[in-house]
């Protein structure tokens, strides 16, 4: 435990929710692998604990706890070894509520917010669509005024929580002339008339549902808008801070988890006389690994801590994105070397561990545009400045 960040609170936290997760999840895991379906009953229980409602506030049933809590939260959630579970918690908890919490009215806040903390209702963030990607600006869904309503078309993909979701947080142009100054938030309840939504079947996370979602005449009451219109695309922007953030806790945490369990194995395989974690090129290649790990999880406990103090990160979760989700794919990948012919079976966790990790590359802005806006901060001197 680093002191510096983590206090006796913590780290009672902490124990109390590895307690949880063995008893009231680990056991469901490979089921919900299989299926494809995370069961509604666990969504409860982790409501009934405060787990999803760590920062938020205590008017609408939260915690109103710092941002380690959630860092906690996040470590712990890796190590059940199960991407598509922890990233459907976390995508609900940090992505769709973290939207309502900041751009949400009152009304939005008691409709949505508080059964979000309760884990009675399920939210999804719907930003990415099939033709933009990490192109934001580029999107191509539609809301147009019509009287007290607004009428919405078009598609997202890649939308976790977005088959079995309760509600979606969408962003759409109100305004499409005026390009990323035209998007604007809704929340919408996902039985609304018009909208439908298709699973989709992925290399990893499978525990998840991952949707496309389509939009077809879809009437939304002007009262489920968000904020101020045309104001989404800097919403979206300053929330991807968190969002990188946690993807790069996340990366380092599973890359932990791996090291972890390798360095078990190879205490307990022998080979020629000796246990494998006695020679000289395996060990050396461990400390490099582990060097790397303990490099980037320092770097990120520093970027939550500014961000826990309010400061605009945008840059700092950028890197932090980029380097611990690289790093997490080569740690995991030596780790399942180490396991030689085992590290390739089922029933060993680095083939699941291997899968899961390669979406952080992906998800959450590619590792190919995070390096551009890196570029454009370092080079080229640009400012993002966080909505007002």
């Amino acid at each position: 435990m680093n002191s510096m960040y983590f206090t006796e609170e913590h780290q009672l936290f902490r124990e109390s929710l590895k307690e949880f997760l063995k008893k009231e999840v680990v056991p469901h895991i490979d089921k919900w692998e299989k299926t494809g379906t995370i069961e509604r009953f666990i969504w409860e229980k982790f409501g009934e604990m405060g787990y999803l409602g760590l920062p938020y506030p205590e008017a609408y049933g939260g915690l109103d706890l710092d941002l380690f809590y959630t860092v906690i939260l996040l470590e712990e959630l890796q190590k059940v070894n199960s991407g598509g579970f922890a990233a459907a918690i976390w995508a609900h908890t940090y992505l769709a509520m973290t939207h309502l919490n900041k751009e949400g009215n009152h009304d939005i806040k008691k409709r949505y917010l508080e059964p979000s903390i309760a884990g009675t209702k399920i939210g999804a963030l719907c930003v990415s669509e099939p033709f933009g990607g990490s192109d934001v600006a580029g999107m191509r869904t539609t809301a147009v005024k019509e009287g007290d309503s607004y009428v919405i078309n078009g598609s997202k993909t890649f939308i976790t929580n977005g088959y079995y979701c309760d509600y979606m947080v969408v962003a759409a142009k109100t305004n499409p002339e005026l390009g990323n100054k035209g998007i604007s938030m809704f929340v919408i309840d996902k039985d609304t008339p018009g909208i439908s939504a298709s699973k989709l079947d992925k290399l990893g996370w499978r525990a998840s549902d991952t949707a496309e979602i389509a939009f077809d005449n879809v009437v939304v009451p002007a009262s489920n808008l968000m904020g101020e219109e045309g104001k989404g695309f800097p919403y979206i922007m300053q929330h991807f801070a968190l969002e990188r953030l946690i993807m790069g806790v996340n990366a380092h945490a599973r890359a932990e988890y791996a090291l972890e369990y390798a360095l078990q194995y190879m205490s307990e395989r022998k080979t020629f006389g000796k246990s494998i974690d006695q020679y000289q090129a395996l060990r050396h290649k461990y400390a490099d690994m582990y060097s790397f790990m303990e490099l980037c999880k320092e770097y990120n406990y520093s970027v939550a801590n500014r961000l826990n103090k309010g400061e605009y990160v945008v840059k700092e979760a950028t890197i932090s994105k980029l380097q611990s989700t690289k790093m997490a794919d080569e740690v995991i990948y030596g780790c399942l070397q180490f396991l030689g012919g085992y590290g390739y079976m089922e029933d060993y966790p680095l083939a699941r561990l291997l899968r899961d990790s390669r979406l952080g590359p992906i998800g959450g802005g590619t590792s190919e545009i995070l390096r551009e806006i890196i570029s454009k901060m370092v080079i080229d001197k640009k400012d993002y400045k966080p909505a007002t």
